[in-house]
């Protein structure tokens, strides 16, 4: 009954604009009283392929300050190799550090796409997400508005018996 009345109310509110799709889901859950969605991220991370997981964890490494750390050592290795400690031809590769920037570009070019990927594939899991707590949300709602109906339902009864009992104690009235 009180289902009913709270479906019926979410209903109209539904239909001044809304998810369809997410609000029957969210219905169908709310009156078998069970969870509405499983775990998303537990959801994703299954169907996550090793390639995946590889991005990420590059990104991962790629944007720590460990990683900041030993490549600032590198490259101070690097320099004061080949502009101080190498003298003539052991130097491989003499100031202006040409070959330091070609594997500084072929590194830039090999893990800017990896990182991209690894961002595309958080923002993908964010939108599920997101749609997952649109989901409880909606849910939620459908509880909150069931818990005032049960009130409202409560106070209804309970003003009844307060006039009844008024009534059996002689007729002198209600407080409040």
């Amino acid at each position: 009954m009180i289902i009913e009345a709270v479906v019926s109310l979410f209903t109209g509110a539904l239909r001044r604009g809304g998810n369809p799709e997410k609000a029957e889901g969210a219905l169908a859950a709310f009156r078998s009283r069970q969870p509405l969605v499983p775990d998303a991220n537990a959801k994703i991370d299954a169907a996550t392929s090793r390639g995946d997981r590889l991005a990420d964890e590059i990104a991962r490494v790629g944007g720590s300050w460990t990683f900041i750390g030993g490549f600032l050592a590198f490259l101070a290795v690097w320099v004061l190799a080949n502009a101080l400690l190498l003298s003539g031809p052991d130097r491989f590769d003499p100031y202006p550090f040409i070959f330091l920037n070609l594997v500084l570009s072929m590194l830039a070019a090999i893990q800017a796409p990896i990182i991209m990927m690894s961002q595309n594939r958080q923002a993908a899991k964010d939108r599920v997400v997101s749609h997952t707590d649109y989901e409880v949300n909606l849910k939620a709602e459908l509880e909150i508005l069931a818990l005032h109906e049960k009130i409202d339902r409560l106070e209804a009864q309970q003003q009844q018996v307060l006039a009844h009992l008024s009534v059996m104690a002689g007729g002198k009235g209600v407080p409040g």
